[in-house]
Protein backbone atom coordinates (compact mmCIF):
# COMPACT_ATOMS: atom_id res chain seq x y z
CA UNK A 1 0.00 0.00 0.00
CA UNK A 2 1.42 3.53 -0.94
CA UNK A 3 2.09 6.04 1.58
CA UNK A 4 -0.76 8.23 0.07
CA UNK A 5 -3.56 5.39 0.23
CA UNK A 6 -1.99 4.80 4.08
CA UNK A 7 -2.78 8.88 4.59
CA UNK A 8 -6.17 8.65 3.78
CA UNK A 9 -7.25 5.61 5.35
CA UNK A 10 -5.67 7.00 8.58
CA UNK A 11 -7.29 10.86 7.82
CA UNK A 12 -10.90 8.25 7.55
CA UNK A 13 -10.24 6.50 10.60
CA UNK A 14 -9.51 9.63 12.64
CA UNK A 15 -12.56 10.91 10.99
CA UNK A 16 -14.88 8.06 12.29
CA UNK A 17 -13.39 8.27 16.14
CA UNK A 18 -14.39 12.24 16.12
CA UNK A 19 -17.98 11.17 15.17
CA UNK A 20 -17.97 8.20 17.52
CA UNK A 21 -16.53 10.48 20.64
CA UNK A 22 -18.93 13.21 19.77
CA UNK A 23 -21.51 11.01 19.79
CA UNK A 24 -20.57 9.32 22.80
CA UNK A 25 -19.60 12.27 24.63
CA UNK A 26 -22.13 14.75 26.78
CA UNK A 27 -22.11 18.03 25.84
CA UNK A 28 -21.64 19.99 29.32
CA UNK A 29 -24.01 23.53 29.10
CA UNK A 30 -21.73 26.71 28.50
CA UNK A 31 -22.40 30.14 28.81
CA UNK A 32 -19.83 32.67 27.42
CA UNK A 33 -18.94 35.46 29.25
CA UNK A 34 -20.04 37.74 25.92
CA UNK A 35 -23.94 36.71 26.73
CA UNK A 36 -23.38 39.69 29.25
CA UNK A 37 -23.39 41.77 27.41
CA UNK A 38 -26.30 42.96 25.54
CA UNK A 39 -24.22 44.74 23.11
CA UNK A 40 -21.87 41.86 21.72
CA UNK A 41 -22.92 39.73 19.00
CA UNK A 42 -22.36 36.19 18.91
CA UNK A 43 -18.83 35.67 16.79
CA UNK A 44 -18.89 31.90 15.21
CA UNK A 45 -15.77 30.31 13.29
CA UNK A 46 -16.19 28.96 9.85
CA UNK A 47 -16.24 25.42 11.09
CA UNK A 48 -18.33 26.07 13.78
CA UNK A 49 -20.57 27.68 11.10
CA UNK A 50 -20.41 25.31 8.84
CA UNK A 51 -21.84 22.76 11.51
CA UNK A 52 -24.93 24.71 12.44
CA UNK A 53 -25.91 24.50 8.89
CA UNK A 54 -25.43 21.37 8.34
CA UNK A 55 -27.27 20.58 11.45
CA UNK A 56 -29.98 23.03 10.70
CA UNK A 57 -30.07 21.40 7.19
CA UNK A 58 -30.77 18.01 8.69
CA UNK A 59 -32.93 19.34 11.18
CA UNK A 60 -35.30 20.60 8.58
CA UNK A 61 -35.10 17.06 6.36
CA UNK A 62 -35.87 15.33 9.81
CA UNK A 63 -39.37 17.64 9.71
CA UNK A 64 -40.34 16.97 6.73
CA UNK A 65 -40.19 13.26 6.76
CA UNK A 66 -41.48 13.22 10.28
CA UNK A 67 -39.05 11.26 11.88
CA UNK A 68 -37.40 14.33 14.29
CA UNK A 69 -39.83 13.69 17.24
CA UNK A 70 -39.66 9.71 17.11
CA UNK A 71 -35.72 10.07 16.80
CA UNK A 72 -35.74 12.84 19.65
CA UNK A 73 -37.54 10.24 21.90
CA UNK A 74 -35.47 7.76 20.83
CA UNK A 75 -32.78 9.52 22.45
CA UNK A 76 -33.61 10.62 25.65
CA UNK A 77 -34.70 7.00 26.42
CA UNK A 78 -30.98 6.23 25.53
CA UNK A 79 -29.71 9.38 27.76
CA UNK A 80 -28.15 10.75 24.80
CA UNK A 81 -28.24 14.62 25.27
CA UNK A 82 -27.17 15.67 21.06
CA UNK A 83 -30.30 16.71 19.31
CA UNK A 84 -31.29 14.98 16.30
CA UNK A 85 -29.70 16.44 13.55
CA UNK A 86 -26.53 16.38 14.86
CA UNK A 87 -26.69 12.45 15.50
CA UNK A 88 -27.78 12.21 11.86
CA UNK A 89 -24.79 14.45 10.65
CA UNK A 90 -22.45 12.56 13.10
CA UNK A 91 -24.18 9.20 11.34
CA UNK A 92 -24.05 10.76 7.84
CA UNK A 93 -20.21 12.02 7.95
CA UNK A 94 -19.29 7.94 9.55
CA UNK A 95 -21.12 6.29 6.86
CA UNK A 96 -19.43 8.37 3.81
CA UNK A 97 -15.80 7.97 5.81
CA UNK A 98 -16.57 3.85 6.38
CA UNK A 99 -17.41 3.84 2.64
CA UNK A 100 -13.81 5.60 1.47
CA UNK A 101 -12.32 2.88 4.00
CA UNK A 102 -13.89 0.14 2.67
CA UNK A 103 -13.15 1.61 -1.01
CA UNK A 104 -9.41 2.03 -0.32
CA UNK A 105 -8.86 -1.13 1.30
CA UNK A 106 -11.09 -3.73 -0.70
CA UNK A 107 -12.78 -2.07 -3.42
CA UNK A 108 -16.30 -1.21 -4.11
CA UNK A 109 -18.00 -3.99 -2.90
CA UNK A 110 -16.29 -3.22 1.21
CA UNK A 111 -17.28 0.15 0.92
CA UNK A 112 -20.70 -0.79 0.49
CA UNK A 113 -20.72 -3.12 2.96
CA UNK A 114 -18.91 -0.89 5.53
CA UNK A 115 -21.33 2.03 4.53
CA UNK A 116 -24.29 -0.17 5.06
CA UNK A 117 -23.03 -1.47 8.73
CA UNK A 118 -22.79 2.15 10.08
CA UNK A 119 -25.95 2.88 10.56
CA UNK A 120 -26.77 -0.63 12.09
CA UNK A 121 -23.67 -0.30 14.60
CA UNK A 122 -25.27 2.91 15.42
CA UNK A 123 -28.77 1.85 15.79
CA UNK A 124 -26.99 -0.71 18.26
CA UNK A 125 -25.24 1.36 20.63
CA UNK A 126 -27.88 3.65 21.10
CA UNK A 127 -30.73 0.69 21.67
CA UNK A 128 -27.66 -1.07 23.91
CA UNK A 129 -27.36 2.28 25.99
CA UNK A 130 -31.14 2.46 26.14
CA UNK A 131 -31.40 -0.64 27.82
CA UNK A 132 -28.31 0.28 30.15
CA UNK A 133 -29.95 2.86 31.45
CA UNK A 134 -33.29 2.01 31.66
CA UNK A 135 -31.80 -1.59 33.79
CA UNK A 136 -30.18 1.14 35.70
CA UNK A 137 -32.94 2.76 37.03
CA UNK A 138 -34.71 -0.51 37.69
CA UNK A 139 -32.07 -1.51 39.66
CA UNK A 140 -32.13 2.43 41.83
CA UNK A 141 -35.50 2.64 42.22
CA UNK A 142 -35.76 0.71 44.94
CA UNK A 143 -33.50 2.77 46.79
CA UNK A 144 -35.18 5.86 45.32
CA UNK A 145 -38.57 4.87 46.83
CA UNK A 146 -36.92 4.34 50.40
CA UNK A 147 -35.95 7.49 50.16
CA UNK A 148 -38.83 9.03 49.42
CA UNK A 149 -41.34 6.94 51.72
CA UNK A 150 -38.46 8.52 54.45
CA UNK A 151 -38.73 12.12 53.59
CA UNK A 152 -42.55 11.39 53.97
CA UNK A 153 -42.38 10.14 57.25
CA UNK A 154 -40.86 13.40 57.98
CA UNK A 155 -43.35 15.32 57.07
CA UNK A 156 -42.30 16.63 53.58
CA UNK A 157 -44.53 17.07 50.36
CA UNK A 158 -44.39 14.93 47.47
CA UNK A 159 -42.47 17.04 45.06
CA UNK A 160 -40.01 17.66 48.42
CA UNK A 161 -39.77 14.11 48.42
CA UNK A 162 -39.17 13.96 44.88
CA UNK A 163 -36.56 16.92 44.99
CA UNK A 164 -34.64 14.80 47.75
CA UNK A 165 -34.28 11.92 45.30
CA UNK A 166 -32.68 13.62 42.90
CA UNK A 167 -30.34 15.24 44.85
CA UNK A 168 -29.63 12.05 46.51
CA UNK A 169 -29.23 9.61 44.30
CA UNK A 170 -27.29 8.22 41.26
CA UNK A 171 -27.78 8.74 37.68
CA UNK A 172 -29.81 7.95 35.47
CA UNK A 173 -32.99 8.34 38.68
CA UNK A 174 -31.50 11.67 39.53
CA UNK A 175 -31.58 13.13 35.99
CA UNK A 176 -34.87 11.84 35.38
CA UNK A 177 -36.09 12.99 39.01
CA UNK A 178 -34.72 16.45 38.92
CA UNK A 179 -36.37 16.81 35.30
CA UNK A 180 -39.37 16.35 37.12
CA UNK A 181 -38.92 18.71 39.59
CA UNK A 182 -37.85 21.29 37.14
CA UNK A 183 -41.03 20.30 35.14
CA UNK A 184 -42.91 20.75 38.23
CA UNK A 185 -41.20 24.53 39.07
CA UNK A 186 -42.57 26.10 35.71
CA UNK A 187 -45.93 24.89 35.98
CA UNK A 188 -46.62 21.42 34.73
CA UNK A 189 -48.16 18.50 36.35
CA UNK A 190 -46.69 16.29 38.39
CA UNK A 191 -48.92 13.21 37.42
CA UNK A 192 -48.01 13.66 33.74
CA UNK A 193 -44.16 14.66 34.54
CA UNK A 194 -44.09 11.32 36.55
CA UNK A 195 -45.67 9.63 33.72
CA UNK A 196 -43.30 10.35 30.74
CA UNK A 197 -40.38 9.61 33.20
CA UNK A 198 -41.76 5.79 33.46
CA UNK A 199 -42.72 5.86 29.37
CA UNK A 200 -38.97 6.63 29.15
CA UNK A 201 -37.56 4.26 31.57
CA UNK A 202 -39.72 1.85 29.84
CA UNK A 203 -40.56 0.64 33.88
CA UNK A 204 -43.66 -1.19 35.01
CA UNK A 205 -42.87 -1.08 38.23
CA UNK A 206 -42.61 2.86 38.19
CA UNK A 207 -45.51 2.93 36.63
CA UNK A 208 -47.51 1.10 39.73
CA UNK A 209 -45.70 4.36 42.14
CA UNK A 210 -47.44 6.94 39.45
CA UNK A 211 -50.55 5.20 40.13
CA UNK A 212 -50.25 5.38 43.71
CA UNK A 213 -48.78 8.74 43.81
CA UNK A 214 -52.15 9.79 41.70
CA UNK A 215 -54.59 8.17 43.77
CA UNK A 216 -52.75 9.53 47.19
CA UNK A 217 -53.44 13.23 45.64
CA UNK A 218 -57.24 12.21 44.89
CA UNK A 219 -58.43 10.38 48.10
CA UNK A 220 -55.18 10.83 50.46
CA UNK A 221 -53.99 8.22 52.58
CA UNK A 222 -50.66 6.78 54.37
CA UNK A 223 -48.69 7.14 50.88
CA UNK A 224 -45.30 6.27 52.91
CA UNK A 225 -46.80 2.86 53.48
CA UNK A 226 -47.64 1.83 49.96
CA UNK A 227 -44.42 3.03 48.56
CA UNK A 228 -42.46 0.73 50.83
CA UNK A 229 -44.78 -2.04 49.96
CA UNK A 230 -44.24 -1.31 46.52
CA UNK A 231 -40.84 -1.44 47.51
CA UNK A 232 -40.71 -4.19 48.88
CA UNK A 233 -42.68 -5.92 45.67
CA UNK A 234 -40.02 -4.22 43.12
CA UNK A 235 -37.19 -5.77 45.56
CA UNK A 236 -38.38 -9.46 45.12
CA UNK A 237 -38.75 -8.68 41.21
CA UNK A 238 -35.24 -7.91 40.84
CA UNK A 239 -33.92 -10.68 43.18
CA UNK A 240 -36.03 -12.88 40.53
CA UNK A 241 -34.40 -11.48 37.18
CA UNK A 242 -31.16 -11.62 38.43
CA UNK A 243 -30.96 -15.47 39.40
CA UNK A 244 -32.86 -15.69 35.91
CA UNK A 245 -29.97 -13.84 34.30
CA UNK A 246 -27.62 -15.80 36.25
CA UNK A 247 -28.70 -18.97 35.38
CA UNK A 248 -29.08 -18.16 31.04
CA UNK A 249 -25.45 -16.24 31.48
CA UNK A 250 -24.16 -19.22 29.90
CA UNK A 251 -26.46 -19.35 26.82
CA UNK A 252 -26.03 -15.70 26.09
CA UNK A 253 -22.38 -16.08 26.38
CA UNK A 254 -22.89 -19.38 23.71
CA UNK A 255 -24.59 -17.39 21.72
CA UNK A 256 -22.02 -14.66 21.48
CA UNK A 257 -19.23 -17.19 20.78
CA UNK A 258 -20.84 -19.04 18.35
CA UNK A 259 -21.41 -15.74 15.98
CA UNK A 260 -18.42 -14.46 16.54
CA UNK A 261 -16.39 -17.57 15.96
CA UNK A 262 -17.16 -17.42 12.07
CA UNK A 263 -16.00 -13.93 11.77
CA UNK A 264 -12.70 -14.89 14.49
CA UNK A 265 -11.91 -18.12 11.95
CA UNK A 266 -12.11 -16.20 8.53
CA UNK A 267 -9.98 -13.22 10.18
CA UNK A 268 -7.40 -15.81 10.60
CA UNK A 269 -7.56 -17.39 7.62
CA UNK A 270 -7.18 -14.64 5.62
CA UNK A 271 -4.15 -13.61 7.61
CA UNK A 272 -2.87 -17.61 7.49
CA UNK A 273 -3.46 -18.13 3.75
CA UNK A 274 -4.72 -15.59 2.03
CA UNK A 275 -5.62 -17.61 -0.98
CA UNK A 276 -7.76 -20.31 0.99
CA UNK A 277 -11.28 -17.58 0.67
CA UNK A 278 -11.01 -16.88 -3.02
CA UNK A 279 -13.48 -19.16 -4.02
CA UNK A 280 -15.66 -17.34 -1.68
CA UNK A 281 -15.70 -14.43 -3.82
CA UNK A 282 -17.19 -16.19 -7.31
CA UNK A 283 -20.79 -16.29 -7.39
CA UNK A 284 -21.20 -19.63 -5.79
CA UNK A 285 -19.60 -18.84 -2.90
CA UNK A 286 -21.18 -15.57 -2.23
CA UNK A 287 -24.62 -17.73 -2.83
CA UNK A 288 -23.02 -19.82 0.22
CA UNK A 289 -21.98 -16.81 2.26
CA UNK A 290 -25.33 -15.09 2.04
CA UNK A 291 -27.17 -18.95 3.29
CA UNK A 292 -24.86 -18.99 5.82
CA UNK A 293 -25.27 -15.26 6.75
CA UNK A 294 -29.50 -16.14 6.63
CA UNK A 295 -28.96 -19.27 9.12
CA UNK A 296 -27.00 -17.54 11.33
CA UNK A 297 -29.30 -14.71 11.50
CA UNK A 298 -31.42 -17.51 12.00
CA UNK A 299 -29.87 -19.28 14.92
CA UNK A 300 -29.20 -15.91 16.88
CA UNK A 301 -32.49 -14.97 16.58
CA UNK A 302 -33.70 -18.57 18.37
CA UNK A 303 -31.19 -18.44 20.91
CA UNK A 304 -32.02 -15.21 22.15
CA UNK A 305 -35.51 -16.07 22.53
CA UNK A 306 -34.43 -18.92 24.52
CA UNK A 307 -32.72 -17.36 27.06
CA UNK A 308 -34.45 -13.89 27.25
CA UNK A 309 -36.63 -13.97 30.22
CA UNK A 310 -39.74 -11.91 30.46
CA UNK A 311 -40.90 -10.44 33.50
Amino acid sequence: MTPVLWAAVGAVALAVLIGVLVLVTPRPPRVGLERLDPRARPQAGRLAGAADDTAALADRLLQRLGRAEQLERTLERAGITRTPAEVVVVVAASVAAAALLGGALGGPVLGLIAAVLVPVAAVVVVNGKRDRRQAAFADQLDDALHLMASSLRAGHSVLRALDAVSRDTEAPTSVEFSRVVNETRVGRDVNRALEEVAERTGSKDFGWVVQAIAIHREVGGNLAEVLDRVSTTIRERNALRRHARALSAEGRTSGVVLLALPFGTAVLLSLVSPGYLERLTTGSGIVIMLMAGALMLVGYLWLRAVVKVRF
